[in-house]
């Protein structure tokens, strides 16, 4: 479905997208998806696949995901609107409000024992959150090489697309009964920063986190599909996860919860391609209603020094010009890869990026889950077609 426009796409460009992707999803690449593109008041959105294999139910563009990590950029967005409301500063310490990440040990070296620690040199702040630099996260080694992977286990705080089954209040206490792996600020790490995040706008709003979403961010965007728990005149419209089985074929993945314990920081929502539009084109046309155009220049420019990428290894190349924002990546090089601008991903096969020197937003949403930080095979064509359609 295709609205004209100026400055948008060419024809032959989006029925390359939507013929691509068709055949890619045909060869076994995902179970289906729904992909937007949209410039200007140009929007194409192709849906492909089935959203339930068994009843041959077909995706529509309505077809409700499970978009995992891209729920970091919503929470994000959450935590600046108390910024701009004076109820938090990005440099001031968190623990009036997280008072078990107070005066923290941290740990004198990665492998070590967990009582082998020193103090830590500052406390934590919103902006250590924001960036994930707050001393926690994930490492990128078998699960079990080093005591603090085996204690992060043992608390029930593995890294999944689905958030963890324990309280708000639980998951901040078990985080503060861990030793820090790094000084705060000292390095990037994945993940936990939103998790601690999402509890922190819980607590600084006096509500829950999915009251204070609906009220600040979906109602204003009308942004009515999108939820941790999805209503019951609307699960005919979720779409199935589903993963290679040993013969090749798909079989459902049964690690997604109907009722999550906890709504999550990191993630943990679900949406629609039409919905997470209306947030991305928030943000691209500089806050609109629900936040300042200086909020959004501070979530989407790169807070990591050189020196912090380097001490941040996640994935070979992952640094290669990019950066990271407030709950999201940024390309700081546009030659280095695609896609450009800011945006991120979700553990589920999900995928969004907003690239402002094209006016671009891309969105590819399926519900196969990643098996590597790399992008997938699908992501990376879905990418790659919506930039040669630019004209």
């Amino acid at each position: 479905m295709t609205n004209g426009g100026r400055g948008g796409f060419s024809r032959a460009g989006l029925d390359r997208l939507t013929t691509t992707l068709g055949t890619m999803i045909d060869q076994g690449a995902a179970a289906g998806l729904v992909a937007l593109v949209a410039r200007g008041d140009m929007v194409h959105v192709v849906a492909a696949g089935a959203r339930e294999l068994a009843a041959q139910a077909p995706m529509r563009r309505d077809t409700l995901f499970r978009i995992a990590s891209m729920t970091k950029p919503v929470v994000a967005a959450a935590a600046m609107i108390l910024v701009e409301a004076g109820a938090l500063r990005l440099d001031d310490p968190v623990d009036r409000w997280l008072p078990e990440l107070a005066d923290r040990r941290v740990l004198r070296r990665l492998d070590g024992p967990l009582d082998d620690t020193v103090p830590a040199q500052r406390p934590i702040t919103l902006r250590d959150l924001m960036t994930f630099r707050l001393g926690l996260g994930i490492i990128m080694a078998p699960s079990a090489s080093y005591p603090i992977q085996r204690a992060i286990a043992d608390a029930g705080l593995l890294p999944s697309p689905i958030p963890p089954a324990m309280t708000p209040d639980e998951l901040v206490a078990r985080y503060g009964a861990l030793p820090l792996m790094h000084q705060p600020g000292e390095r990037w790490m994945y993940n936990v920063g939103s998790e601690i995040l999402g509890v922190l706008v819980e607590r600084v709003a006096a509500r829950p986190l999915a009251d204070f979403l609906e009220a600040r961010i979906f109602t204003p965007l009308g942004m009515a599909d999108t939820f941790y728990v999805v209503p019951p005149d609307k699960r005919d419209r979720l779409a199935r996860v589903y993963q290679p089985g040993d013969d090749g074929r798909f079989v459902p993945w049964t690690g997604a919860p109907e009722t999550p314990v906890h709504p999550g920081g990191s993630t943990g929502l679900v949406s629609t391609v039409d919905d997470y539009l209306a947030f991305a084109r928030m943000l691209l046309g500089g806050g609109g209603r629900v936040l300042k155009p200086e909020s959004v220049a501070l979530m989407t420019q790169d807070h990591l020094t050189p020196e912090q990428k380097a001490a941040s290894p996640f994935v070979p190349g992952f640094w290669d010009g990019r950066g990271w924002g407030f709950g999201l990546g940024v390309t700081t090089d546009p030659e280095a890869a695609l896609p450009r601008g800011y945006g991120w991903d979700g553990g589920l096969g999900t995928s969004w990026r907003n690239d402002p020197e094209h006016g671009l937003t891309g969105i590819l949403l399926t519900q196969r889950p990643m098996t590597s930080p790399h992008m997938p095979e699908l992501a990376t064509a879905f990418w790659r077609l919506a930039y040669e359609a630019i004209v």
